[in-house]
């Protein structure tokens, strides 16, 4: 039997004549752990989904244990290939172990389900990963990285052969992803192969045996990961020389844009000040969990807040539903994308002008000067689609979250929100959004910046606000905006305004 799990042969893929991926021949060996890398829209995503049965390809062979196989969902599950997705495929109506075992529950017998069963295997599961999350509870009452681990618990609940991992540590802590690696290590003693994909290249060049390299569509090379570090991965990627990747910081001025005052949030957010200054990147820093996007809910109206007030330009404003905030020129990038931020069966068009439609319409909508300002964007932005017309759900992660960007922007902010805006994006995307972001303060825009990248509030802020446990533990300036501060004051050792 050959020691290859997966083989394909001149693999390709086309949607309405466009062709995304292209003559790929890869071997996966059995219990290694194979990193694919590349851009937004190199054909990572696609590559996976023609081998766990989502697409067909448009040409060549796949590969498992030898057989040649024509994919589908049901034959993938059925061969032991699962998936953790990057985007969450849970259902919020249902609680966590309901979840992890739905399409494979325990049954007493004909009629009924052994509840109890799947419960005490559920938390095994989560024991695994060092995380204390109720079974019972809801997957709508989880935090974004809650839902994550809960996306792991179940693919590992199924007897797998080979594991694709897409995007699994964005919203992790580096503790929670100490454990994924021990785990995967563990699975892989087991004889589980793992395809993991990320754009963090040093956690790739970390975890992974070998490491393919995808650039539109297109195979690039692969490499032994003790064979290449993470500035060739990156250069390889974008086939050029990357230059620095955060732009200059701009000097912000004096005037507030906006206030905070003793903001509450019954069990949330205790008595939360700061101020934001015209033209500054103000950043936010913590663990997860530390009441960094609650508070980002409670500015713009989605939150209710117990107690407190909220000043833009020195006028207290009651804000409380999102539609008031873009009244106040606030805009909302979310942390998640999917669930919250753009409609992944709309056009570009819909989505671009779903806040700001009435500045399109009269009587009617003006459809000639909605698609001229969605056209603005897509080159602004640097949009890749084969037109306006293309549903959100055939872009790649780092298209959406452009044309999330573009949507936000369309209603003419003067203070912008980005909760986690480089989640799931590739290193050339990342610093596009960077000079995006030094773009909108050079032109008198505030930004708040929240990111669990410390290397990106190290890199992008003015100043930074700590908060551990829904409090704020520390304000930041100058030479102490440093790893080793922020993370003293993440985990409460320190206290205070530097």
């Amino acid at each position: 039997m050959s020691e290859f799990l997966v083989r394909t042969e001149n693999i390709a893929k086309e949607f309405s004549g466009v062709r995304v991926l292209d003559d790929i021949n890869i071997k996966i060996k059995k219990g290694e752990i194979f990193g694919i890398i590349g851009e937004n829209g190199a054909g990572k995503s696609t590559f996976i989904k023609i081998l766990n049965g989502i697409y067909n390809q448009t040409e060549g062979e796949v590969y498992f244990e030898d057989d040649n196989v024509k994919m589908s969902v049901q034959k993938a599950k059925k061969m032991g290939i699962n998936t953790i997705p990057q985007e969450f495929n849970l259902i919020n109506d249902l609680n966590v172990y309901e979840n992890i075992y739905l399409g494979q529950e325990y049954q007493k017998n004909r009629l009924l389900l052994d509840k109890n069963k799947m419960r005490k295997k559920t938390v095994e599961f989560l024991k695994e990963l060092n995380t204390e999350i109720d079974p019972n509870e809801k997957i709508s009452n989880l935090s974004v990285a809650q839902k994550q681990m809960v996306e792991i618990a179940k693919a590992v609940a199924y007897n797998s052969k080979l594991l694709i991992m897409d995007e699994p540590t964005t919203v992790l802590t580096p503790f929670e992803v100490k454990t994924l690696f021990e785990l995967m290590k563990n699975l892989v003693k087991k004889g589980i192969t793992i395809i993991y994909i990320s754009h963090n290249l040093k956690e790739v060049n970390e975890i992974c045996d070998r490491i393919m390299i995808l650039r539109d569509g297109k195979f690039v090379c692969i490499e032994n990961a003790a064979d290449i570090n993470e500035e060739e991965m990156a250069n390889r990627m974008v086939g050029r020389e990357l230059n620095q990747m955060f732009p200059p910081k701009v000097q912000e001025s004096k005037e507030n844009i906006l206030e905070v005052n003793n903001l509450n949030v019954e069990g949330v957010l205790d008595n939360i000040s700061f101020n934001l200054k015209k033209g500054e990147v103000l950043g936010f820093s913590g663990l997860v969990g530390a009441g960094r996007t609650e508070l980002a809910e409670t500015i713009i109206g989605i939150r209710e807040m117990s107690s407190g007030e909220i000043k833009v330009n020195g006028e207290k404003k009651l804000i409380n539903s999102p539609t008031k905030a873009v009244k106040n020129n606030i805009a909302y990038l979310p942390e998640d994308r999917q669930g919250v931020g753009i409609l992944t069966n709309f056009n570009i068009t819909s989505n671009i002008t779903l806040i700001s439609l009435e500045k399109y319409t009269k009587f009617l909508i003006n459809h000639k000067k909605t698609k001229e300002q969605s056209r603005y964007y897509i080159d602004q932005f640097n949009i890749q689609t084969p037109s306006l017309d293309t549903e959100l759900q055939y872009l790649s992660g780092g298209n959406q979250q452009k044309v999330s960007l573009a949507k936000s922007l369309d209603t003419e902010p003067k203070i912008f929100i980005f909760d986690e805006p480089t989640r799931g994006i590739d290193v050339n995307a990342k610093m596009e959004i960077f000079n995006f972001i030094h773009e909108l303060v050079q032109s008198g825009i505030s930004c708040i910046f929240i990111s669990s990248e410390l290397e990106e509030i190290i890199g992008m802020c003015n100043r930074v606000v700590v908060m551990r446990s829904g409090k704020i533990t520390g304000i930041l300036e100058g030479e102490h905006i440093n790893e080793e501060e922020i993370m003293y004051h993440a985990t409460g050792v320190k206290r205070g305004v530097i």
